[in-house]
């Protein structure tokens, strides 16, 4: 039998979603209600297809919802997941508790970096703090964290989760603030979102003389393959360059698990061609290892 407070619970987590906000329901403790398929594995993130992975299960469908719902009749409270499209949310939690003012830190950020926070959608929260609901263009990735842009301002951005107003907890219940649009979420100011994304480190390119030196030492084969193979990457357009890097670090790996081509000279090779042609550090390492990973697993034999 569900608690009283799971009905009122489900119903908002629906109007939130009909407007296109993935919501998933939540204890009073604010934790995810629905309990994990698998405690203490925290890769699966859905794969299995079960419910219990908190944020990963939020959704806008909702016979899925009330699924998940049904499998938490203590539920009395939902979650909105930040960073997902089509809205892309960011959540700027406001606190004035343990000697922090969230909001005067804000405007005090607002004034020295020159932007101000727009009329936007604003929950009150039991403690007497605020969540600010903002959009970030869909390229934007923002990390979550805790006091980090200021003293009592917390962020929810990717694989974040704000407590959906409507929601009651241990602390109390989360609603509307006085006078705020429920239809109205505003776009993140430019400014706010650089202090939200700071740049990224430099990508580590391997040093060319040193790969050239590497390479010259290789037998004609070995430096064929390798030209050939930074060629093919190099002079690939989009879209396929991903698949280009796969396709040349699965054959270079070949070549690691023969012992015929030291790992970081392939590794290196393959790094400053997938640079070249405009990956991300972080693409090209994930690609590169895929590609390995491929390239060096023993062939399947029939039984």
């Amino acid at each position: 039998m569900p608690s009283p407070d799971w009905y009122p619970a489900l119903a908002a987590a629906q109007f939130a979603a009909a407007r296109g906000l993935l919501t998933f329901p939540l204890a009073r403790s604010k934790r995810p209600a629905v309990p994990s398929p698998h405690p203490g594995d925290p890769h699966c993130w859905g794969a299995c297809g079960r419910l219990g992975h908190g944020v990963h299960d939020a959704t806008t469908d909702p016979d899925r919802l009330r699924e998940l719902f049904d499998a938490a009749p203590w539920a009395t409270a939902y979650g909105i997941a930040c960073g997902q499209a089509p809205h892309h949310l960011i959540g700027i939690d406001l606190d004035v508790k343990h000697g922090a003012d969230g909001p005067a830190n804000l405007r005090a950020l607002a004034d020295t970096h020159s932007f101000r926070i727009p009329p936007t959608t604003t929950v009150a929260t039991p403690s007497g703090g605020l969540h600010l609901w903002l959009t970030a263009p869909p390229h934007a990735r923002i990390t979550n964290s805790a006091g980090d842009l200021a003293p009592g301002i917390d962020v929810r951005g990717t694989a974040g989760y704000l407590v959906g107003p409507g929601s009651r907890t241990h602390h109390g219940t989360y609603a509307f603030a006085p006078g705020t649009d429920p239809n109205t979420t505003a776009p993140a100011p430019t400014e706010l979102l650089a202090l939200l994304t700071p740049p990224p480190p430099p990508a580590s390119v391997p040093d060319p003389e040193a790969l050239r030196r590497g390479i010259r030492v290789q037998s004609a084969y070995i430096q064929a393959v390798l030209h050939g193979e930074d060629t093919k990457i190099r002079t690939q357009h989009k879209p396929g360059r991903k698949n280009r890097l796969f396709a040349s670090a699965a054959r270079l790996g070949q070549l690691v698990a023969t012992n015929a081509l030291p790992e970081p000279l392939a590794h290196g090779t393959l790094l400053s061609a997938g640079l070249a042609c405009g990956l991300t550090e972080a693409v090209c390492e994930r690609t590169i290892r895929r590609g390995f990973d491929r390239g060096t697993a023993p062939t399947p034999h029939p039984a």
